[in-house]
């Protein structure tokens, strides 16, 4: 045969007889041996002699396959069997890229296992010539790949399996789809057309698709069901005259719930705190701080309680060709499309308790009580437009509100690959604080988001600015806020993390403050500085849960006039303790024991 060496059987001791020499069968036209790039001229077949009844088989004879073209592969050991009167043979060896060979029994002896591989363009069945062996286990595998391999040291070196990781989308189910280390929802019945769950932010935001995933999965029936939660419980510290130390738990839990309806894919999310119970009286002490009422008071210093209903929403997404959608969400309460994603969603604060000082200038609308957006994606790029109650939620913290949807929003996103995601956005917010009902605000805001996955870790880093162009009869305001912010998550458990902000201020004096410091100006403008820094270790780690112990301390910067009310220099810390789910695997083992699914998933057809 060309390209293909042959060596010649041992010769064998005979007492009495000559040995017959073997035929040559030509199976170039043989049915099933014809193979692309494979030209077989040829083949030597070892036969059978004719003997006593004492004699048995002679050993098979021994072929390479070395050098066919489109035949290169790494070795692959086919079982031989074994005489009481002739010696072992050599394993039969099989050089063949891209093409697994079957392994045959040529003995009773013999048992290996049986494997049945259904993929797309290769269906070669095993092939058992004695009826006598042993039942063996039987492996299927349904995946959309070019190859799949029982061994994956024996196949590493064949052509397009060297990175498993690299494989095209895998389904999971008639909604799940595994593509690399992301996990997507199906749009509809939609092959081309995944959701990325990496990429989902707070409302209908996005961040970058690469970053880790903490939440439970199931399935149950036809839906794919999901929960986030975030717990810390901390001591914290205010410094300088205004400061306080408070003990406190910042928390939220979030479940969700996705199922196919009709032509799409409906999802449910809803959204809930405990903080009303766990703030203290007034808020959370945070210097510098403003923002909606206490006992229809102005919060200075403090941050407010999320109310017990943060999201309550549900979004309905259509595909339009291959690569575009089309979404509706409605939430009561919800998030508009107008800011970047909300502070305790983003990868770049995960591991930071505290609110943005900005949080009124970037994305204070996370909570309204009725949202109303629709959009567009295609590919990288997403538009959406939102119409909405902009007031900010009352001091009931457990109520349902009903205001005007006299508000409106749009925000254009863009998501070149899954290390990168930007916004930009503008809304008009009618009245939005209940201590200025006159006042209304024009926002804007831009944000870009980086995540980078490395081994045993991950570095996500967000860079935000919101501006609130204030107007009311008499009075224009322009107030603008930064906030850098970074994690690295290093060696799996831990994590260190900074904040840098500044931001301007115009509601940090009571009538007081302005009368000690002798400033007639009702609204006085000032740019606050606050860097934090801080670090967290998990301490405890099991498939489900993740607890972890950190600290931080921040510092800032202020105009000297208000020494007098906050100190020189003061600085704040916070020690505390965070409970969440563990990090998910997200390799189709792990994915497999997390949603409870069958071993024989195969894919949806659409």
């Amino acid at each position: 045969m060309p390209g293909m060496s042959k060596s010649k059987p041992a010769a064998q001791k005979k007492r009495t007889s000559k040995r017959k020499p073997a035929k040559k069968h030509n199976m170039a036209n043989m049915p099933g041996m014809t193979m692309p790039g494979m030209n077989m001229s040829g083949m030597h077949k070892q036969t059978r002699r004719k003997k006593r009844t004492t004699r048995r088989k002679q050993s098979t004879t021994k072929h390479q396959m070395g050098n066919m073209p489109g035949m290169k592969m790494p070795a692959m050991k086919m079982p031989a069997t074994q005489t009481s009167s002739a010696p072992k043979p050599s394993p039969q060896r099989v050089n063949m890229p891209g093409m697994n060979t079957p392994q045959t029994s040529p003995s009773p002896s013999a048992s290996p296992q049986k494997m049945e591989m259904n993929m797309p363009g290769m269906q070669m069945p095993s092939a058992s010539p004695n009826s006598q062996a042993s039942p063996q286990p039987k492996l299927e595998m349904n995946m959309p790949v070019p190859g799949a391999s029982p061994s994956p040291g024996a196949m590493s070196g064949m052509k397009g399996m060297e990175d498993m990781g690299r494989m095209g989308p895998m389904s999971m189910g008639p909604l799940m789809v595994m593509s690399g280390n992301d996990m997507g929802i199906r749009v509809g019945s939609s092959d081309t057309n995944i959701m990325s769950m990496g990429a989902m932010g707070s409302g209908t935001s996005w961040q970058p698709s690469s970053g880790p995933m903490r939440m439970h999965s199931k399935v149950a029936g036809d839906w794919l069901l999901m929960f986030h939660y975030n717990i810390f419980v901390d001591g914290n510290h205010q410094g300088g005259p205004r400061g306080l130390t408070k003990f406190e738990s910042a928390n939220w839990f979030m479940p969700m719930a996705y199922h196919k309806l009709g032509a799409g894919t409906l999802q449910l999310r809803g959204m809930f705190s405990a903080e009303p119970f766990t703030f203290p009286r007034g808020g959370s002490p945070l210097l510098f701080q403003t923002g909606e009422t206490y006992k229809r008071e102005p919060l200075i210093d403090r941050q407010h309680p999320h109310d017990l209903w943060m999201e309550l929403s549900a979004q309905y997404t259509v595909a339009l060709g291959e690569r575009g959608t089309w979404f509706t969400y409605f939430g009561y309460p919800g998030e508009p499309a107008l800011g970047p994603v909300a502070f305790m969603h983003r990868a770049s604060a995960s591991e930071n308790p505290s609110a943005t000082l900005s949080h009124h200038l970037q994305d204070s609308t996370h909570i309204s009580f009725g949202v109303l957006t629709t959009g567009f994606t295609y590919r990288w790029f997403k538009l959406e437009g939102s119409v909405f109650n902009g007031r900010e939620p009352d001091e009931n913290r457990y109520n349902f509100e009903a205001h005007p949807w006299n508000s409106r929003s749009a925000r254009f996103s863009f998501e070149p690959n899954n290390n990168w995601s930007m916004q930009v956005s503008y809304g008009f917010l009618r009245r939005p604080e209940a201590a200025e009902p006159a006042t209304d605000i024009r926002r804007a805001t831009a944000s870009v988001q980086y995540n980078k996955p490395f081994n045993r870790g991950n570095w996500a880093s967000a860079f935000i600015w919101g501006r609130n162009h204030t107007s009311s009869p008499g009075e224009v305001h322009n107030l603008n806020g930064y906030t850098a912010e970074s994690t690295v998550n290093f060696l799996d458990k831990n994590y260190l993390y900074t904040r840098l902000e500044l931001v301007d201020k115009n509601e940090l004096l009571r009538a007081s403050d302005r009368a000690l410091l002798g400033i007639k100006d009702a609204h006085p403008s000032f740019r606050i500085g606050a860097y934090a820094f801080g670090g967290v270790r998990d301490v405890w780690n099991t498939k489900h849960v993740s607890m972890a112990i950190g600290s931080d301390l921040t510092f800032y910067s202020k105009p000297a006039v208000l020494d007098r009310l906050y100190g020189n220099n003061p600085v704040s810390w916070r020690l505390f303790l965070r409970i969440r789910p563990s990090k998910m695997d997200m390799s189709t083992h792990g994915m497999h024991g997390n949603t409870n699914m069958k071993e024989d998933s195969t894919p949806a057809k659409p």
